[in-house]
């Protein structure tokens, strides 16, 4: 069964026209109000929902949503408030959280842990530090567990966190908006240690395995486009993600393989697809249809672009025959055209029913 989902997830990526679709899901805010619905807890959600077995490694140690810091921040209680509690948290913010409950609602946060260069040589450049000993280990362990992925066959993804995810992470999404006029010197501080860090990684990993695909975490639009200027992409994120992904391409051990970009992001992201085509994206995820995304068009401007997502979390909270109607509007031309994973645009929400969710991956099961 594995040999098979490995096989539908290459067709995935060789954009093969009417293969069937790889059966997965973005991820889930529901299993909560799902178990309280019925949903069996003894059971695992691939053989509930009928995903296919895992057919890609993830190469970790660079960051998702917070810098890869090593060591991290201690995690503890800063202030208390009454029934909240000012927490620092591992990446060194402090956030505002409800007493004995950190999760399942979205944090605040109060402060960052970069001001200025020298909070961010203080706080956060050393924790960078490409030749930290426990780096160093962590990198060999992956190392070993990609190798075994590589023999079953399986595609490897390089995770990195992206530059405005990293610096929103360091700094906090208002102030690092000053930043970019005020304190440009900071930005490409920061951007050295980021690019100086994910090309060690990188290139330790690619000393013993090809990679398939680098992704970046960059979450760079909000409901109107891109949460910064194409001008400042281009000024502070570009000259780095180039070089990144240059030498990555150039270090390749099977020189034959095409090394896939894919950029995740939120909001409405069909304005930045050219932009990150310059630099040779070919690949994003998860467009979010309240933000105005449609992957239906998107397809029809972009017939090369890899795509994941696009099914609307709000139709699927409204029940059959909503799902049905989208799901014969989307699938069908999707899959005529391939390259399409069908997943909702975030995390399955708990508006969603239970029911109405198997009803879904049921569909999609029909053309997988």
């Amino acid at each position: 069964m594995q040999k098979k989902a490995i096989e539908k997830l290459r067709s995935f990526y060789a954009r093969e026209a009417n293969a069937p679709f790889v059966q997965s899901e973005f991820g889930f805010y529901s299993l909560d109000a799902w178990k309280e619905q019925g949903m069996p807890q003894d059971v695992a959600k691939e053989v509930l929902f009928g995903f296919d077995e895992p057919a890609r490694y993830d190469l970790k140690g660079l960051g998702w949503c917070e810098s890869a810091f090593v060591p991290l921040f201690e995690s503890r209680v800063i202030e208390e408030r009454g029934e909240h509690e000012i927490v620092q948290d591992f990446a060194g913010r402090h956030v505002l959280y409800f007493k004995n409950r950190r999760s399942g609602f979205m944090p605040s946060y109060e402060n960052h842990p970069v001001k200025d260069l020298k909070t961010w040589k203080e706080n956060c450049e050393w924790r960078l530090d490409p030749g930290n000993p426990i780096r160093k280990q962590n990198i060999k362990m992956q190392i070993a567990e990609a190798k075994q992925a590589v023999v079953e066959g399986k595609i490897i993804v390089q995770q990195v966190i992206g530059g405005y995810m990293y610096l929103r992470s360091l700094i906090g999404p208002e102030d690092l908006l000053y930043k970019f006029y005020d304190d440009p010197e900071l930005i490409h501080s920061c951007m050295k240690s980021w690019y100086d860090l994910a090309d060690f990684v990188i290139s330790e990993h690619q000393k013993e395995i090809t990679l398939d695909e680098i992704f970046f975490g960059e979450d760079i639009c909000y409901n109107n486009g891109s949460l910064i200027s194409p001008e400042m992409i281009r000024e502070f994120l570009f000259p780095y993600y180039q070089q990144l992904l240059n030498n990555a391409r150039m270090r390749q051990l099977d020189k034959t393989r095409h090394l896939y970009f894919q950029l995740d992001t939120d909001g409405w992201a069909a304005p930045v697809i050219e932009l990150y085509k310059e630099i040779g994206m070919d690949y994003m995820s998860p467009f979010e249809v309240a933000s105005g995304c449609d992957v239906v068009e998107i397809r029809k401007k972009y017939p090369d672009l890899l795509m994941r997502g696009g099914f609307d979390k709000r139709i699927l909270a409204k029940g059959k025959e909503a799902i049905d109607r989208e799901v014969d509007r989307i699938f069908p031309f999707m899959k005529k055209h391939g390259g399409y994973i069908p997943q909702c645009d975030h995390g399955v929400p708990a508006e969603v029913s239970y029911e109405d969710y198997l009803h879904f991956r049921k569909r999609c099961q029909e053309f997988g």
